[in-house]
């Protein structure tokens, strides 16, 4: 009999039902959805370094490394396996323009990759290139195709031998300025060290690459033993490939706390204030069942059974819901795939997830049980007493004259949201959780945008960057700076309080290279001090005027720098001037020069290494954009459906609520249109308390989300004003349409029905 009333129930209260059902759907859905999303790709990206042996420690050094270095390197008790290594960029020749980053191992047992088609490596092919398979798949490139690349005006012609995917390309990217990947027109590739060595006539290795279980400091001691200097040592964490797959894992987890935490509340509020109200409106039903002789345990059940009910309906959905959400950011032709390069892309359902949906099921229940348990207290003739609002004190506000003077709706709609606190109070709740979300997410865009304009429109000032070759003469690099006209620049690696950083050497003479301080605007750097980007001085506690030591790698020197400046940057690193830099003798070689010249006005020579476009960085960032777009898109989406849901929900609980007085309108000569504008006035008022709450809510939202989510970048939030009004729009908007869809359940009201009394 219970269930058939349960059932009863659920259709008498479908619109709460539903409502409920999908704010638990919701909630459930979004924290299973990111957290699914870290999960998963946390899984895939460290099988993958797994997988491929990634190195635990590299060893770098510009000069290169002998095969006699590399047996001192094997010689260390504790290393597993080493390997010299090389990657460059190299051009891709007749591709109008298309580049590659061209990897050389000579040991196949550290750092290798997977082979997705064609034939295995062989490390003593005389021609083969395996090439990755998104680049191939990009360019129409086959597995036996013949490919040349350009590395310091030499030509390199082999045919492919298989497609890949290498763990030390899982991220792309030219170099640090580009922080999107663009498969079709930057890809990867490997080749034999005979092949290397073979087009070349040498073989130069920066780079070796090394398998050991030994810490940090312990590996570091013999490695700087064996060779018998100070060396660049890079853990696996230091590395782009790995640091950055932690930085996705890092900022999944920030994005699986702060926005279901959001969506988990206001839902568990909604309930508590939904099933409240239902089993108040069932009071005269559940004294009736008492009467009847059914017990306290059974008329219990049956209430606790219909949020029961909602619980499972509302987590089932909800976790279909978090699958379709993970995939939709984590597979190979979504989010994320436009960013990472991965053999698998498969979904892992985490135990924390299970564990929190069945204590979502626990929680909703136990709410639906408290709820009923307080109407059952007393005898069944106090339960069958019809349920009656406590009696309300009048305003102080209602004694004044002014009260009276206000209009009749004004008066009504004070005294409404006064006296209906737990209701008022939840639909703040949702207004405001909608505003924070879309005022979050149309101010993320604006800080991208406006990141956008200082650091590559602004701070680039130049139309390409020429890399110097390491072996290119001192007079070679000059002549380029004079050919091309331009600004030049070093990079140094130096330990920074026993942190590895860049320190970047600058001649500045043309203004193609421009820094920016906090506030964007364009810092002239002096001869006479550093400038530092704002993480170190975050990181290190440092002002203006401060003076730290910095170590150069390869050398036992150290040099005391003056903080002159703090600059923002994309990466962790010191600028200085080369007259700074000469006045305290610190060794530098040219590495790179910053022209207006266009890409493909660069003559090839000996001295160049290769040419990176100003444009190709752009484009790049504009990928980055389109890819936060889509989650600007689903973030809004998800406030306004959470804010319809709140407020559709409370209202229709409202209306059930107001029926006579709605009738009592009706019949004194009340139109429904005028009705409609008493709601649709309510929901305003509320609204603009909501909006002016959660903007400030929402500024502090994004501030933590940059924090969190773009540190690296060092973006300064920037909301624009057209930011602020689409926000106040939607939400009035979304507030209105409540309002409309509410205010249609008044052409229903059955007047005579309605007035005889309560049941």
């Amino acid at each position: 009999m219970l269930i058939k009333k349960m059932l009863r129930t659920a259709w008498s209260y479908k619109a709460q039902f539903i409502s409920m059902v999908l704010m638990v759907m919701l909630g459930v859905g979004v924290f299973v959805g990111f957290n699914m999303e870290w999960t998963s790709i946390e899984h895939n990206m460290f099988a993958f370094f797994d997988q491929s042996n990634f190195a635990d420690y590299r060893l770098v050094n510009e000069k290169g490394y002998s095969q006699e270095d590399l047996e001192k390197i094997r010689s260390i008790e504790g290393v597993r396996a080493a390997s010299r290594f090389l990657t460059v960029n190299a051009d891709v020749k007749d591709s109008g323009g298309d580049s590659a980053a061209l990897a050389v191992t000579t040991d196949f047992d550290v750092s290798s990759f997977v082979v997705i088609k064609g034939g295995a490596y062989d490390p003593n092919s005389a021609d083969g290139i395996w090439l990755s398979d998104r680049y191939a798949e990009q360019s129409g490139i086959s597995v036996g195709d013949e490919l040349s690349f350009v590395y310091r005006n030499t030509e390199i012609t082999g045919k492919v031998a298989g497609l890949i995917k290498a763990a030390e390309q899982m991220i792309c990217v030219r170099d640090k300025t580009q922080l999107m990947p663009d498969f079709a027109t930057h890809g990867y590739a490997y080749i034999s060290p005979v092949f290397y060595e073979s087009a070349l006539g040498y073989g130069y290795y920066p780079q070796i690459n090394v398998l050991s279980e030994l810490d940090k400091q312990d590996f570091f001691d013999r490695v700087n033993s064996a060779l018998g200097q100070t060396t660049v040592i890079l853990t696996k964490e230091d590395t782009p490939a790995y640091s950055q797959a932690e930085g996705e894992v890092s900022e999944g987890k920030a994005m699986g706390s702060i926005l279901p935490a959001l969506f988990l509340l206001i839902g568990l509020l909604t309930m508590v204030t939904t099933m409240h109200r239902i089993t108040a409106k069932e009071k005269t039903q559940i004294g009736t069942l008492k009467a009847l002789g059914f017990r306290d345990g059974r008329i219990i059940r049956h209430y606790t059974s219909f949020a029961f009910l909602v619980a499972v309906l509302g987590t089932a959905l909800g976790v279909g819901m978090g699958y379709a959400i993970a995939w939709f950011i984590m597979n190979p032709d979504g989010m994320m795939g436009t960013y990472l390069d991965l053999p698998q892309w498969n979904l892992v359902f985490p135990w924390f997830c299970a564990a929190a949906a069945a204590a979502i099921v626990l929680v909703l229940t136990l709410i639906g049980f408290l709820s009923v348990r307080r109407m059952l207290a007393g005898t069944a003739a106090d339960a069958l007493r019809p349920y009656t609002p406590k009696k309300v004190k009048p305003m102080v506000i209602e004694r004044t004259r002014l009260f009276h003077r206000l209009p009749f709706g004004t008066r009504w709609n004070m005294r409404d949201i006064v006296r209906n606190k737990a209701r008022t109070a939840m639909s703040l709740v949702g207004i405001v959780g909608c505003t924070v979300l879309v005022l979050a997410s149309f101010g993320m865009k604006d800080t991208m945008n406006a990141f956008l304009d200082m650091y590559y429109d602004n701070g680039l000032n130049y139309s390409c960057r020429i890399f110097l070759s390491e072996t290119a003469t001192k007079e070679e690099r000059r002549e380029v700076i004079n050919r091309y006209n331009g600004d030049y620049g070093a990079s140094v690696s130096v330990q920074m309080n026993g942190k590895t950083v860049s320190l970047d050497i600058y001649d500045i003479t043309h203004d193609k290279i421009r820094i920016m301080d906090e506030n964007a605007e364009k810092i002239d750097i002096g001869n006479d001090g550093a400038y530092i980007c704002m993480r170190l001085v975050e990181k290190f506690g440092l002002h203006e005027g401060d003076t730290f030591t910095v170590s150069p790698f390869g050398t036992d020197d150290s040099y005391t720098l003056k903080v002159a400046g703090i600059f923002r940057s994309v990466s962790e690193n010191v600028i200085i001037t080369r007259a700074y830099a000469d006045s305290l003798g610190i060794p530098y070689t040219v590495d790179s020069v910053y022209t207006d010249t266009e890409k493909g006005a660069v003559e090839a020579s000996d001295a160049i290494k290769s040419v990176q476009s100003k444009q190709m960085i752009m484009d790049s960032f504009e990928v980055f954009l389109s890819i936060m777009d889509m989650m600007i898109y689903l973030l809004v989406g998800g406030a306004l459906l959470l804010g319809i849901i709140v407020l559709y929900n409370l209202g229709t609980m409202s209306y059930t609520e107001r029926y006579r007085e709605m009738a009592t309108l009706k019949v004194i000569g009340f139109r429904d249109r005028k009705i409609g504008r008493l709601l649709a006035g309510q929901n305003l008022a509320l609204s603009v308390v909501g909006i002016l709450i959660g903007i400030p809510l929402g500024a502090l939202t994004l501030s933590y989300m940059l924090k969190t989510l773009a540190s690296e970048y060092e973006m300064q939030m920037s909301v624009g004003a057209l930011s602020y009004v689409f926000t106040v729009l939607l939400t009035v908007g979304m507030s209105f349409a409540v309002s409309l869809m509410v205010a249609r359940k008044n052409r229903k009201i059955d007047m005579v029905e309605a007035l005889k009394g309560q049941e």
